[in-house]
């Protein structure tokens, strides 16, 4: 008999998995649009759109001091899920742009869209024991210590490099990039609570 409180092995691949195509989804979409969003994400896509840099490499750059701050924080399992979901999340972002070809799609739409695909891949990998690394890790590790949910703490990061977008961006874009991380962030404040999901 299964223990109901723990993942199997099967079970952390299927929600890493699914994790990490919405969030895949989620960043064709942010591109496609060409707005910006917080946290790693957005600074690498910062990056990426100021150098011309590839998004994958830069996003893989980026994450590697969150990475070993998360091997630190929770061990290696912890630090090895999360450098195969950073990992396959940068390969499959290189690759989408060739499988699925996106069109006109709505601002609004696209941005709420954007918010929640991320929000629904964040909250798998988290709860399989994972992370997209990057300023998740330490907004975790804040809501563990002092219980301010990880999407408030996210939200303070996402104030600072809007600001940095703020430079590159006109006023429209900026304003639909914000309903997407904004919709991301409400999103997983609302839903990550380890209360209501006792498995690890």
């Amino acid at each position: 008999m299964t223990d109901p409180t723990r993942h199997s092995l099967i079970e952390d691949i299927q929600g890493i998995a699914f994790g990490i195509l919405m969030a895949g989804l989620g960043i064709h979409v942010l591109i496609h649009m060409g707005w910006v969003t917080g946290q790693t994400t957005g600074l690498a896509v910062l990056v990426s759109y100021v150098t011309g840099w590839p998004f994958a490499l830069v996003y893989s750059a980026i994450n590697l001091p969150f990475l070993l701050l998360g091997w630190w924080w929770k061990g290696t399992r912890f630090a090895l899920k999360t450098l195969i979901s950073t990992a396959t999340l940068s390969a499959l972002t290189a690759i989408l742009p060739q499988w699925i070809a996106l069109g006109a799609i709505e601002p609004g739409f696209g941005a709420m869209l954007f918010g929640t695909l991320f929000g629904i891949a964040a909250l798998a990998v988290v709860r399989h024991g994972g992370s997209f690394g990057g300023f998740a890790i330490p907004a975790l590790m804040v809501q563990e210590r002092f219980g301010i949910p990880a999407g408030y703490v996210q939200l303070g990061v996402d104030v600072v490099i809007f600001a940095g977008a703020a430079l590159i961006l006109d006023p429209v874009m900026l304003g639909w990039s914000v309903l997407g991380a904004a919709t991301y962030a409400l999103f997983l404040a609302v839903n990550h609570r380890r209360d209501r999901y006792i498995a690890a």
